[in-house]
């Protein structure tokens, strides 16, 4: 029977939900708003298959491999300008659906809710495009849709953080040809219940009603994407970027990451999917021509079935091949578990029992100093010389 003693030994991938014969396990949302497995005893027949799923316990340590790597950037000028980055995961989405097949990524809802779907067009796959730095939910029924289309012969596209992507393949137990996965390099997933906090806190800073937010919006060009709220007044005249929205800053700052992020059993150059996509904004150090301000991604190809893939979609792209070591150079998120903030404990605490206008400015106030870098980055991007200044500053002081 799955137990979570320490809660860095628990995800929140659902494989054990999904698995379970006698449908006993519940998510439920704790405290600090992170989804765990709880058991109901009564109907347990303690089988075990739910711990035999797990991948946290079932970790195995990754063997190495051949891969490629590729810095792209889709050539479709709306999708790059609608995308987080380089618009790689649409080529690949668009190769599934071309196919009779469909996709499986995560939309932020009317509710505001980051939830994992599937689309089966080409013109659903708008409601993937752009990061959420949010935990999804994934549900115990979703992968039981992600097996019965598997089973029904469908090619499938399943994208989400490499815990996700680890849960899903115990939980399907065998390889399946039709299953492609791309997984994102991932810094940590923040918690719903912060995010909950942080929409309050802007409904009634911004007297509206907000409709959606896009977390990396490119207004500024990709260099300095921006937190983008859209209600229907401000018609999504709210852009602030890391140094200045609340968000943003308590995302990068780690204090209200899942515990399982801290001690992340996943970060590693070698993983079970076939695509690792990820941002390159260093982009300028392999290609003049790319880095123009649209946005790069970084492509990391583990599998013989996602090097074919790859040839077949390339034509979507332009793109530089670069040695797999070139690639993840530089990429900390992908090998080294970020470190907790030192207030997270205290900042849950306070969640739990002040308003998310209280919350935020206590612990992320809009000081001098963080209007003025605000200023300073706005003024940097106006006379053209952002791209510049960053990279001045990140030859400094060593930080991105």
């Amino acid at each position: 029977m799955i137990e979570i003693k320490d809660k860095q030994n628990c995800c929140g991938c659902t494989a054990c939900t999904a698995i379970c014969p006698k449908g006993c396990i519940e998510m439920k949302e704790d405290m600090e708003g992170f989804l765990y497995p709880v058991v109901d005893q009564r109907n347990c027949v303690n089988c075990g298959v739910c711990e035999k799923v797990c991948p946290i316990l079932n970790c195995k340590d990754k063997k190495t491999f051949g891969q490629k790597a590729y810095i792209v950037q889709n050539k479709d000028e709306k999708v790059l300008q609608e995308s987080t980055a380089g618009g790689a995961f649409t080529a690949i989405a668009e190769y599934v659906i071309k196919r009779g097949g469909v996709v499986f990524g995560v939309e932020l809802n009317k509710d505001l809710v980051a939830h994992h779907i599937y689309v089966d067009t080409i013109g659903e796959l708008k409601r993937f495009r752009n990061s959420k730095y949010v935990q999804s939910s994934v549900g115990g029924g979703m992968l039981h849709t992600v097996k019965s289309f598997l089973e029904q012969g469908k090619t499938v596209c399943f994208s989400g953080t490499p815990c996700q992507i680890e849960g899903l393949k115990c939980y399907l137990k065998k390889d399946y040809e039709n299953l492609i996965t791309v997984d994102v390099v991932c810094r940590a997933v923040p918690s719903p219940l912060i995010f909950r906090k942080y929409v309050e806190f802007q409904e009634q800073k911004l007297a509206d009603k907000i409709k959606t937010v896009r977390f990396r919006d490119k207004y500024y060009g990709y260099k300095y994407s921006t937190m983008n709220i859209i209600t229907d007044r401000n018609h999504g005249n709210y852009h602030q970027g890391v140094e200045s929205d609340p968000w943003l800053r308590a995302f990068f700052s780690n204090i209200c990451d899942r515990p399982s992020c801290h001690n992340c059993r996943f970060r590693n150059q070698y993983r079970v999917s076939d695509f690792t996509i990820w941002d390159c904004f260093h982009v300028g150090r392999f290609s003049k021509e790319l880095d123009n301000d649209k946005g790069a991604t970084r492509v990391l190809v583990h599998t013989d079935k996602g090097r074919k893939i790859f040839e077949h979609i390339k034509k979507n792209f332009a793109f530089v091949e670069v040695t797999p070591e070139e690639a993840v150079a530089g990429a900390k998120e992908m090998q080294e578990s970020v470190k907790a903030d030192e207030r997270r404990q205290a900042f849950f605490e306070d969640a739990n029992r002040i308003s998310g206008e209280e919350l935020f400015q206590k612990y992320f106030p809009s000081t001098f100093r963080v209007k003025a870098e605000h200023c300073i980055r706005l003024a940097c991007y106006r006379l053209g010389i952002y791209s510049v200044a960053k990279k001045l500053y990140v030859r400094l002081t060593h930080k991105y």
